[in-house]
């Protein structure tokens, strides 16, 4: 497991490299002058020239893009033209709430989807089986912004049990968090449900017809402890592998359900940094998120070997 461990760790390395030369070499073919936005609408010559040296814009691609990763090695991942602040304080302030919204929407979608999965496909041919399917083509076909503006009008104008927007932070009240949260991850969290639950019941219905499924029914043992230890664990092979992946779809994909619910995460920071061709802010996040994108890749790769021994070797 070790050289495993050693050999992707090692293929990390240059994937990231290579991510980062995508990242900075397709920001520039954003339209626009960063500079001329920022001058404002006067649009002073002499504020231009100091705008593009302050930062390098008029630096050939290759140079610009060396000071920027050596910046980024150093923990550096540049200054927000617009909002002159570093662009890691603003990654440090807006990640966790992303985060938090993600791993609550993850939750939601592996509580409902991998048991609706098991019922689904123990249950085949059933009126559970029939019914878990709608519910998994409901979740398919529900847009997130319909579904987060029919949660506001039902918990927040008429129930009055949630409000309808804005965030509280998890260290400053975890109750009113949760209560700003979980809406937003319910309505994250559907959609990936019904894919689980696909993705399960498909895993679970071949592993139901294995040999070693017909072999522990053959020696006596009740029906759940065949499900759920035999069947469930190789079956978890696949889903482990959706749910990382989805994981980092979570973080990346949140944009319109955090404009719904006024969430101040990663999804507002980044539509907001490409409105105002702030390519500090693009290349940050986007960064981050995908070596979150590709730490995940590597968790599940980890998680594989934990649930099914037979690839340690």
């Amino acid at each position: 497991m070790l050289a495993f461990l050693t050999r992707r760790l090692l293929q990390i390395v240059p994937t990231i490299v290579l991510v980062s030369m995508l990242i900075f070499g397709l920001q520039q073919l954003l339209p626009g002058d960063p500079a001329l936005i920022m001058a404002g609408e006067e649009r002073d010559p002499a504020v231009l020239a100091q705008i593009r040296q302050q930062y390098r814009l008029n630096d050939p691609v290759p140079v610009r893009y060396l000071f920027w990763a050596r910046g980024v090695l150093a923990g550096d991942l540049g200054e927000s033209m617009r909002l002159k602040s570093p662009v890691a304080s603003l990654v440090e302030e807006k990640l966790p709430v992303t985060l938090q919204l993600g791993a609550m929407a993850l939750l939601f979608a592996l509580g409902i989807g991998i048991p609706a999965g098991i019922v689904s496909a123990v249950k085949k041919e059933t009126a559970w089986d029939y019914g878990a399917n709608v519910f998994a083509l409901w979740g398919l076909s529900t847009p997130n912004f319909w579904l987060g503006i029919l949660l506001i009008f039902l918990f927040s104008v008429t129930l009055h049990w949630l409000p309808a927007s804005g965030y509280v932070p998890l260290g400053e009240d975890w109750r009113q968090s949760l209560g700003t949260t979980i809406m937003p991850a319910f309505v994250l969290g559907n959609a990936l449900a019904a894919v689980l639950m696909r993705h399960t019941r498909g895993a679970m219905l071949q592993a139901m017809g294995a040999d070693y499924v017909r072999t522990a029914r053959a020696k006596g043992l009740q029906e759940s402890r065949v499900v759920l230890k035999h069947a469930l664990r190789n079956a978890m092979t696949p889903v482990i592998t959706l749910g990382a992946l989805e994981f980092g779809t979570l973080l990346s994909g949140a944009v319109l359900t955090e404009q719904v619910f006024t969430i101040p995460g990663f999804g507002k920071l980044i539509v907001d940094a490409v409105f105002n061709r702030d390519y500090a802010v693009v290349q940050g996040v986007v960064l981050v998120t995908s070596t979150i994108y590709i730490t995940l890749n590597l968790l599940a790769d980890i998680a594989y070997m934990l649930v099914n021994p037979r690839l340690r070797g």
